[in-house]
């Protein structure tokens, strides 16, 4: 009878025990289902997470730029092994001249009433302002002291030395402003295609350049030859000599101290020309104007070709321009050819222009500030 009793007592138990530990089991597994469930979820929402981070450095580190080719690597492998790197300038002949002056347009655009400041007035503007020349080839630094006109009196001025002053004067920081943007975007340009992958504002900008620099389908390498600086004393010398040293009446009555031609549009027509001729002189509303269709016109049309590509030749080989070499590549300048290259070259040295080749103008913007 006791031990009935205990086998059904431990019978009891065992049936306990096993009810237990399936409920035990049982709760375990939703512990664990439940577990997972979590754990898959999380891992789910963390891939979506970072898959755009993953995704643009698998872009950056391993795709090709939809822009840009750098050659670098190989071009240093080359040295390495002894070879020769060859540098072909070659650039697009094609022009679109569509678009071509549209930001010189936009310098057209501005009021009426610019004030033309007298020769006296300007002398004495200069001398409160420190902005002298004798000083400028010994420091380099040039104030942006930015001229809109020319003075009338500056034929009046008997001086040579005199009226020469003056003219650079009012020339040099046109020319080195002008040459400062250009640099500001050439920077841009390199630090655009060192990248792999170029963001739509930086895509939008290069379309932009193509089209001010006459570039077509969509050639870099012609936009980098055309994108770049005049030296200084080149850009002096041909004014002086387009201008009479800003005595003439193109300069006087229309801004021109380039003597560019056109044969549409507004400008001046010379005086004893042919009634059949059809061309004139381009008239600019403000010099600074003029200074950039100058330098718009040297980087893009086909006649200065050879003269970009010599530029280019010169950058690379000793980081600086040689004036007196790249005026044998204007002939086409002017009708007289090589005989207006000697005279260029006669006024750079005549008047030690090529100190002011390296001459840089004080920033007025923190652009400009990031690029001194």
């Amino acid at each position: 009878m006791i031990l009935r009793k205990f086998n059904i007592k431990n019978l009891h138990k065992l049936f306990s025990y096993k009810k237990r530990t399936e409920t035990f089991k049982k709760k375990k597994s939703n512990f664990l289902s439940f577990y997972y469930t979590i754990l898959s979820s999380s891992l789910l929402v963390l891939f979506f997470y970072f898959l755009p981070t993953f995704s643009n450095f698998i872009d950056k580190n391993f795709h090709k730029s939809e822009v840009v080719q750098n050659n670098s690597k190989s071009d240093f492998n080359k040295v390495l092994e002894g070879k020769e790197i060859k540098k072909e300038y070659q650039e697009n002949e094609e022009l679109n001249v569509k678009n071509l002056y549209d930001d010189i347009i936009d310098i057209q655009d501005i009021p009426s009433d610019v004030v033309r400041l007298s020769a006296p007035i300007l002398e004495e503007l200069f001398k409160d302002t420190k902005y002298n020349l004798q000083k400028i080839r010994k420091n380099k630094i040039v104030k942006p002291v930015i001229i809109s006109l020319l003075p009338n009196e500056i034929k009046k001025i008997e001086n040579t030395k005199k009226r020469k002053n003056l003219f650079i004067q009012i020339v040099l920081p046109l020319i080195l402003e002008e040459n400062e943007r250009i640099k500001i975007d050439r920077t841009k340009l390199f630090s655009i295609l060192n990248k792999n992958i170029n963001t739509d504002v930086e895509k939008r900008w290069i379309k932009k350049k193509f089209k001010q620099y006459g570039v077509v389908n969509k050639d870099l390498s012609t936009l980098k030859i055309r994108m770049d600086m005049v030296p200084v004393s080149l850009a002096i010398a041909q004014s002086a000599k387009e201008t009479g040293w800003g005595t003439s009446r193109f300069a006087l009555e229309g801004n021109a101290l380039f003597g560019q031609w056109t044969w549409e549009g507004e400008g001046i027509k010379p005086l004893g020309a042919d009634n059949n001729s059809k061309h004139k002189v381009m008239k600019f509303k403000v010099l600074k104007a003029s200074v950039r269709a100058y330098i718009r016109n040297l980087n893009t049309h086909r006649s200065y070709k050879s003269f970009r590509r010599v530029r280019a030749e010169q950058r690379d080989n000793f980081q600086k321009f040689n004036s007196l070499e790249l005026a044998n590549h204007l002939d086409k300048y002017a009708e007289t050819g090589k005989e207006y290259v000697k005279i260029l070259k006669q006024i750079i040295k005549q008047n030690l222009l090529t100190d002011f080749d390296d001459a840089k103008i004080l920033p007025t913007t923190t652009q400009l500030k990031s690029s001194i």
